[in-house]
Order: structure tokens, then sequence, then C-alpha cells
């Protein structure tokens, strides 16, 4: 694709151009992809967060159905339903933005609160798997959390890198080849006006002998 088919002026006007043109795109890549490396590091932060969460999650669920099963079979099933409290776990998930990617950035935890009128857990087991259960509902909303950031990060990464693949791969080379066909036709012409003007030199020196 010629630059006068882009709608390049020609001559300097469309060297100028051009070169503009091109040190917009050379910076918008670089740009770019300094926006791809800090995405992808935070994106790998976040999915240690959310690994480590699940792996407290899975441990935490594991040992609070350990000894719930041991709770049961110590005081039944009316000591398991006595001992939940009416009132109910709270979870807000804090956002924030990177590089315009909103995200999740923070879980925050509110345990149930157990009134004075209500019974404790009836034997030690129970105790211990409410505290667990605690943990690994913590540890399961902030594993949810950590993968949504991780993954919507991902997803704007993947859009950077396509818009830095279009700007290296075609965008650049395209205006660096419109460049170098605007400067060679500048080139020529500039050496055909100069032929032009010895031989009108030489011609006027042969008229004056």
């Amino acid at each position: 694709m010629s630059a006068r088919r882009r709608g390049v002026p020609p001559g300097r006007a469309g060297r100028l151009r051009l070169r503009h043109s091109l040190g917009t795109a050379v910076r918008g890549a670089e740009l770019l992809e300094r926006k791809l490396r800090l995405l992808l590091d935070r994106e790998r932060e976040v999915r240690r967060t959310a690994e480590e969460a699940g792996r407290v999650w899975r441990d935490r669920l594991a040992e609070a159905e350990t000894w719930c099963v041991r709770g049961l079979l110590i005081g039944g099933e009316r000591a398991l339903f006595e001992a939940a409290p009416a009132d109910r776990a709270g979870v807000d998930v804090e956002w924030t933005a990177l590089m315009g990617v909103s995200h999740p950035s923070r879980v925050s935890w509110k345990a149930p609160v157990r009134s004075l009128a209500e019974r404790t857990p009836g034997n030690t087991a129970l105790a211990h798997a409410q505290t667990a259960y605690r943990a690994a509902v913590r540890a399961a909303a902030e594993h949810s959390a950590a993968r949504s950031a991780a993954e919507l990060i991902a997803a704007e990464a993947e859009r950077t890198r396509q818009r830095v693949r279009a700007l290296r791969r075609h965008w650049i080379p395209r205006l660096t080849g419109e460049l170098a066909a605007v400067e060679l036709a500048l080139e020529e012409a500039e050496h055909e006006e100069a032929v032009r003007r010895r031989w009108a030199a030489s011609s006027r020196d042969r008229a004056g002998g």
C-alpha cells in the first residue's frame, strides 16, 4: 500500500507525517510492552496468592470435616445443629485497578457472632470443627477473589499482547516501508533537480561563451 493511497501527501509534508506516525506507533508499542510486563507480574503474584489460599482452604476443610465427624460421634446430630450460630459469616470484596483493569484486591471477613442466648458447641471436637470451618470459608473467599483477579488481569494482558503484536508485526513495518519509499522518492527528486540545475547552468555557460 503506497503512501499516496493511504492519504499521505507527497513530498516533505508526507515524510513529516509518516515520521510522526511511526514515532507515535513505536512509543505506543513501548508503553504497551511496559503495561504488559506489569500485568504479567501482577498476574503471577495473584495466582500465587490464589494457590496458597486454595491450599489453606482444602487443608482447613479436611480438618473441619474430621473434627465434625468426631463431634457427631460424641454428641450426635442434635449437638451439631445446636452448636451452629444463627448469625451468618460476612464477606466483603474490595476492588482496585491496575493499568485500567478493575479486579478484586482484598477480602474482608466477618465471623458469625453467637448471641448470649445461643448454646456453645457441646464438645471439644465441635468447637475445633467450628474454628476450622471458619478458616476454610475465609480461605475459600480469598481463593475465589484471587482467582477472579488473575483471570481479569490475564484477559487484559492477552488483549495488550495482541495490540503489541499488531504494532510490531504490521503497523510499524508498514509505516517504516512507506517512509522509506517516500524518502527514496524525495532523494530521487532532489537528484533529478540537481541534475537539471547543473544542465541549466552548463547551458547558460555555453550560451555566454
